[in-house]
């Protein structure tokens, strides 16, 4: 018997927007990441042909990058700092044990769903648990570019928000390239 009324890989039925339950779902004014796809375009053709290791540090430059934002909102909470510290150690060292990358990811993802009304900390903080993941699975790393530029969207007004957004996606593919090719332009 299955556990819900719809098949697991489909969408759950949708309902009216008069149905009373739809009315009490509060309503999103954006998109819930700045990238609609993270897996397609430049960023992510590039990212398959790179070395999973400097794949991740990307991922963890990115996730950096937007770190400010959480931490200034919450300064005692180190737990997306501690994400991204963690996969640079396995970066360096290559040393994986599934148990510290996973427990640092879901901190940081914890650490994100405590984020109450600061989309901005929130984003940044989920960046950082998708960055150390990149360290498991390398796709992580599109996911923590697209929260990093999430964050960046959600930091300004949004009359700069899609110049902002275009703007940090091209970093991360030029940082993308120099950390593939090695070049320090």
């Amino acid at each position: 018997m299955p556990l819900c009324a719809y098949n697991i890989l489909s969408a759950p039925p949708r309902r009216s927007p008069e149905d009373p339950a739809e009315k009490r779902r509060p309503q999103m004014h954006k998109s819930k990441l700045a990238i609609t796809n993270p897996r397609k375009g430049k960023i992510a053709e590039l990212a398959k042909k790179t070395d999973h290791k400097m794949l991740a540090t990307w991922a963890l430059d990115c996730a950096e990058r937007v770190l400010p934002y959480f931490e200034s909102k919450y300064p005692k909470d180190d737990r997306p700092r501690v994400a991204i510290e963690t996969g640079r150690v396995w970066v360096k060292t290559g040393v994986f044990r599934m148990a510290v990358i996973r427990k640092a990811s879901l901190d940081s993802h914890s650490a994100a769903r405590a984020v109450k009304d600061n989309d901005v900390a929130r984003s940044a903080a989920r960046a950082a648990g998708q960055a150390v993941a990149a360290a498991h699975v390398p796709t992580h790393a599109l996911a923590a570019a697209a929260y990093a530029a999430t964050a960046i969207r959600d930091a300004i007004h949004p009359a700069q928000a899609d110049a902002a957004i275009t703007k940090e996606r091209e970093w991360q593919y030029r940082h993308l390239i120099k950390l593939s090719t090695g070049s320090s332009a």
